[in-house]
């Protein structure tokens, strides 16, 4: 890294991507602006113009790159699923339970949230699922309330985001309450 050299956008794009390759995870724009040199708004900005260049250039490509909240990922396609799970003996069985579902679209909604929150609003314990969304890596604790017993505070995660095909939690779907009807 020539940290005295002016990069130009086509140059900091060409950087971005062969360190999403390499990197296999998402990638903060924090740390992308540190090892570049440049600001977080310019990273984001190249992403967005790098991800249009992407869905506009005519190929289809095997592979897509998202933002997901304030970081992104080079990720492949949906649609080549069943091929790379071959490729890579990869076995279905991954999905989420609807207990599991549920407390997720809580979280996810009210963030941040202590399990007692999440138990109250199912009406049923959910320590297996807590713990099941954990494992995955789709929430994680993020602080402790600070009231007698110090319950934990649980938020969604970036894995979260890109499970789930989002850039950031406004993109969630509006929650639909429920209408009554009145006898008057």
């Amino acid at each position: 890294m020539d940290s005295e050299k002016i990069l130009t956008r086509d140059e900091i794009k060409r950087i971005i991507e062969a360190v999403l390759f390499a990197a296999g995870h998402p990638v903060t724009y924090q740390k992308l602006a540190e090892i570049i040199g440049v600001s977080e708004d310019e990273i984001s900005d190249i992403v967005d113009e790098y991800i249009s260049e992407y869905d506009s250039s005519g190929l289809v490509r095997g592979i897509q790159l998202l933002k997901l909240g304030r970081a992104c990922q080079l990720t492949t396609k949906e649609v080549f699923i069943d091929y790379i799970k071959a490729t890579l003996g990869v076995r279905d069985g991954g999905n989420l339970s609807k207990a599991s579902l549920e407390t997720l679209a809580i979280i996810a909604y009210n963030q941040p949230v202590t399990r007692t929150y999440v138990d109250q609003v199912r009406g049923v314990d959910s320590a297996y699922s807590v713990g099941v969304l954990v494992e995955r890596e789709l929430i994680k604790v993020v602080g402790q309330l600070d009231v007698p017993g110090r319950p934990r505070l649980y938020a969604t995660t970036e894995n979260f985001l890109r499970v789930f095909g989002l850039s950031s939690l406004e993109e969630l779907p509006p929650v639909a309450l429920p209408t009554t009807t009145s006898d008057t």
